[in-house]
């Protein structure tokens, strides 16, 4: 059983990695790796622009469960909207806020800009 919770967070942080490559090279700049906060994890915040997107990396080898970006249920994303308010609390930056999820299936990355909207 452990065995296979670190072959899925190994997954993940591979995942993870090759997203961030992804945004670098089409011009984000990351502001944030797995960041904590009250609500959860964020697992990028990056910049391009005026557009500060929250951007959650789903990973996956299979569809035996469906679409990684089908894995985003509505508990989740209240943690990341919860995290983004969170995330400006005090802070005057005036800018544009989106959800994203990236989907790495087979290696195969897909980029869902406004995935979800607060």
């Amino acid at each position: 059983m452990a065995e296979v919770k670190n072959k899925n967070i190994n997954l993940g942080k591979k995942g993870e990695l090759q997203a961030q490559k992804y945004l670098k090279k089409n011009g984000w700049e990351i502001l944030e790796t797995n960041w904590r906060n009250p609500f959860g994890e964020v697992d990028i915040i990056a910049r391009k622009g005026e557009v500060i997107a929250f951007i959650e990396v789903k990973t996956r080898l299979t569809d035996a469960f469906g679409a990684p970006s089908e894995a985003v249920q509505k508990t989740r994303k209240l943690k990341y909207i919860r995290g983004a308010n969170y995330y400006f609390y005090n802070k005057n930056i005036d800018c544009t806020v989106r959800f994203d999820i990236i989907e790495i299936f087979k290696g195969q990355l897909n980029h869902i800009e406004n995935a979800f909207t607060a």
